[in-house]
Parts: structure tokens; sequence; C-alpha cells
């Protein structure tokens, strides 16, 4: 349960209900008179390895479940999350067949899970920190299209009252940085009892972690020390806009205002400097750490 805007509470199980039928139902009729299930063909490629992306367009969702769609549009951090563990829930259903490993990641999920069937029982302990967490198993990216009818916020009217809602912004991109690497889940290797940790990472910056946490080390007090593994971590592609208003936009005797935009996985490379952009995302306040914090 949650709070929701005026005080009313949200069940997020009977949510993710309305997403999964969503999900499964929602089709549209093709020239031929047969229906088309935009979704479920989305998840059965997913499933297959062939898309990397699900588009949720919320024009769809509006016309399934009003009451959903502006669920969907004020909270929209959230619901990214629970259509992920949705679809996660979903893909066995939608796998016809099994797919081969893709890259080197693929192989050494497998390989995980193969050491972990011999190794553990079914009903042996594992500590929390050396589960597999599910950013490290999900192979997919979530998007949401904005409705037809969301209305375009200046920006600088983006403000705190915005924070965790879906946002529409136009403007011209003055600055991209190249396309880095960032990391998703960070992947530990202990010393003393060679158990796995992993760390998941929500930011651009993270602390690594130094002591295991398995029992092992734990209980013995070994003080296994953790050691990175670059090879069994996961990167998502990272890219960094600035954003600035039209001069239209601006009041007059105002300098433009702009907004740093920061894109994710297949959002990456499809904007250059100069370009004139419409885009549509979450807004999220930045903490920053260290000695950026005390100037900030």
């Amino acid at each position: 349960m949650a709070d929701k805007g005026k005080g009313a509470a949200v069940n997020y199980d009977d949510m993710k209900a309305k997403l999964k039928e969503f999900l499964a139902g929602y089709h549209k009729i093709n020239d031929r008179g047969q229906k088309e299930f935009v979704y479920a063909r989305q998840i059965t490629d997913v499933a297959h390895r062939e898309r990397v992306s699900l588009t949720v367009d919320l024009d769809h969702v509006q016309e399934f479940d009003p009451e959903l769609a502006e669920a969907i549009r004020g909270n929209t951090r959230r619901y990214t999350n629970l259509v992920s563990d949705v679809v996660w829930e979903m893909l066995p259903e939608y796998r016809e067949r099994e797919t081969a490993p893709k890259d080197a990641l693929d192989v050494y999920i497998n390989h995980r899970q193969m050491m972990e069937n011999r190794t553990r029982g079914p009903n042996d302990h594992r500590p929390a920190a050396n589960n597999f967490p599910q950013e490290l198993m999900r192979r997919y990216e979530v998007y949401f299209k904005s409705p037809s009818d969301l209305k375009v916020t200046p920006v600088r009217d983006v403000k705190a009252d915005c924070i965790g809602k879906l946002v529409s912004i136009r403007g011209i991109v003055t600055r991209a940085t190249e396309v880095k690497p960032m990391m998703q889940v960070a992947t530990y290797t202990c010393d003393q009892c060679g158990a796995e940790t992993y760390q998941p990472v929500a930011s651009t910056a993270f602390m690594p972690l130094l002591m295991c946490p398995g029992d092992d080390c734990r209980i013995n007090k070994s003080g296994g020390r953790l050691h990175l593994q670059t090879r069994g971590s996961k990167f998502i592609k990272f890219q960094e806009l600035k954003v600035q208003e039209h001069s239209d936009s601006v009041p007059v005797g105002h300098i433009p205002r702009s907004i740093t935009v920061y894109c994710r996985g297949e959002t990456t490379r499809m904007c250059t400097p100069g370009n004139h952009v419409a885009i549509d995302g979450v807004y999220l306040p930045l903490v920053k750490s260290g000695f950026a914090a005390l100037s900030q």
C-alpha cells in the first residue's frame, strides 16, 4: 500500500494485475479484421532476445483504463519499475524456444545459474546480498510514450511539483556528452570464501563495497575482502544532455533556462547539439555527494 496525491491509498498489487491484463490483452484490429496484440508481440520478442526495449503508449493505457493512465502520469518512476516486474513475470509464458547467449554477460549469467543449481539445495538459505538482483537478470528496458493530450511544460516551470511525474519539454540541445558505460549492477568476489556479492547502483555515483557480507566470512570473522569483477557486472549506455528553452519562451528581460537530461540505454545517441527536441521524461532531483555536496 502507498499513499497517492490527496491521501487516497493505492494498492500496487491491484495495479500490477491491471498492468498484466493490459499487456496481455490490449489489441488493435488490422486491415484484415484480425486482432493484433501490440504488447504481447513485444514481450515475445523480448523473451527471445530480439528486442531490448518495451515502449508503452499511454494513449493505449488511457483507452484501456483512464484511472491507470492517470496514475502512471502522476507517478511514472514507480510504474516503470512495476511494468518491469510484470514483464519479468510474463516472460516464461511467452518464451516459445530457448535462445542462444547474445553476449558475454549472457554466458556469465547462465554459468552462475548452472553453478547455483549444482551447489545449493532448494531449502538452502542465501544471504540477500548474494542473491541475483533483478537488474542484473533483466535484459530489457521499459519506456512510456506520452499521451497526445499531455501539455508541454516550459523548462522554467519544471519545479518541485513535477518530481516523479511524466514531464514533456521542448528546447534546443546545447551540449551532449559522449556515450559512456554506466554501472547498473556491481559484482564482487570475496578473496576468502569465493562468494559473489551484488550491488545495484541507482545513481551516477556509488561507494564500492569492501567487506564480504557472506555468512562464512561474517560468522568466522575471517575478514574477507571484496574485489570488483568487471566482466560479471552490468553496464548500460549513458549520455548527458543540456537542453535550453526556446527563445520565444523566454520572458522579456530574462535569460534562457537550461535543464540537464540523463539518457540511458536505447535513448542515447538520438540527438546532437543544435537539434530542436521534444523530450518526455521523469523529473527527479539529483543528490550530490562528497565535495560536490558542499557547494550545492
